[in-house]
């Protein structure tokens, strides 16, 4: 990417029966209707491309009283829309199989656009999944999916919102089946991922990170549970002897202090209860989820389609517009880490011979 090309956002604009087309055009007004706010981020240098139905956009954009901007918007030309045809038309708050390919659809064109560098970043607004399997596609979510199609083997969720940035060593499970999906060799994978991205996407020059242990007390030196024993700590000790500042297991009951966090980049919890019931009490609906590991930039909101809300104008547009700001937060600071490393290449190369 060139220094003075603006970036370019893809936002998959989700389920045609809950909020995602509305809070698109909720949140693209209000990110470009404040000048002096906006001047003072990446936003600045974007372009948006929406991806889905033309028709459906505006008649939700008039729908929640923005009809005139979401016109204006488009004639500005820092938006375009990306137009794929409803299968059948959407009504709000009434899910239909039908319409669950031309969801896939959306997600499938944003990725890629951004394997083959049309886009910058994905931001996607919430699907329904089981409009998605009800129309015969398997499929377990936006994170699963995106790691498949870049063909990426292990992918990490992170969430930030609230001052805090909380990944998580597993995902979607069962409670019961946590211990066993926490293993010394995908723990430390997961640890130089969340290192990587922090410093790729977020600009930290080294990043420090806290773990949390399994059990509660941290496995109170084996009593209480011997992950943190037998796994956590030599994944930690891996980590460390890697060069990561990964720290820990600490009691996840009382890491979540400012006393603890203070110089923390990020915190690693076990499962995802674990530590996200913390960031969205401190965040929620500003909150955003973010993929690390793939070879592309990926967020999203912190919340559902919305059914019950969906045409109302009711929805609130937060942690849509929180998602665009980090993705393009995000973007701007891989170009700037990707010319850093070509600068140091180039000056290596350059160096005379002793």
């Amino acid at each position: 990417m060139t220094s003075d090309r603006p970036f370019v956002l893809a936002i998959t604009t989700g389920e045609p029966a809950g909020v995602g087309p509305e809070l698109t055009v909720q949140a693209l007004a209000k990110c470009l209707a404040s000048p002096p706010e906006l001047a003072a981020n990446a936003l600045a240098r974007c372009r948006f491309a929406v991806l889905g139905d033309a028709t459906l956009l505006a008649a939700r954009a008039q729908a929640v009283g923005l009809g005139d901007a979401w016109r204006d918007l488009l004639a500005d030309g820092r938006v375009r829309v990306v137009h794929h045809s409803l299968a059948v038309p959407a009504q709000p708050g009434q899910l239909q199989a039908a319409n669950g390919r031309y969801v896939l659809a959306l997600l499938d064109d944003a990725i890629d656009g951004a394997l083959a560098g049309t886009y910058d970043a994905i931001v996607t607004a919430p699907l329904q999944k089981s409009t998605i399997n009800d129309c015969g596609v398997a499929f377990t979510g936006h994170t699963e999916y995106l790691a498949e199609r870049t063909g990426t083997p292990r992918v990490v969720m992170m969430l930030a919102g609230g001052g805090l940035r909380v990944a998580l060593a597993t995902t979607h499970l069962p409670l019961a089946q946590v211990p066993g999906a926490i293993r010394r060799d995908e723990l430390l994978e997961t640890l130089v991922i969340l290192n990587h991205d922090l410093m790729r996407h977020f600009g930290v020059t080294r990043p420090r990170i806290l773990v949390t242990g399994l059990n509660p007390h941290a496995g109170e030196s084996g009593y209480l549970g011997r992950e943190e024993i037998d796994v956590i700590t030599p994944a930690l000790q891996d980590a460390c002897a890697a060069g990561i500042d990964a720290r820990g297991p600490y009691p996840a009951d009382t890491l979540f202090q400012p006393r603890h966090l203070e110089g923390a980049d990020a915190v690693l919890a076990m499962y995802h209860d674990q530590g996200l019931p913390v960031l969205k009490y401190a965040s929620f609906g500003a909150g955003v989820n973010i993929t690390l590991g793939l070879p592309i930039i990926r967020t999203s909101v912190d919340h559902g389609t919305a059914l019950d809300l969906a045409g109302t104008g009711k929805a609130e547009s937060g942690s849509l517009l929180e998602a665009l700001r980090t993705a393009a937060a995000m973007a701007a600071n891989a170009a700037t880490h990707a010319q850093s490393i070509a600068d140091a290449a180039t000056a290596t190369t350059r160096a005379p011979r002793s």
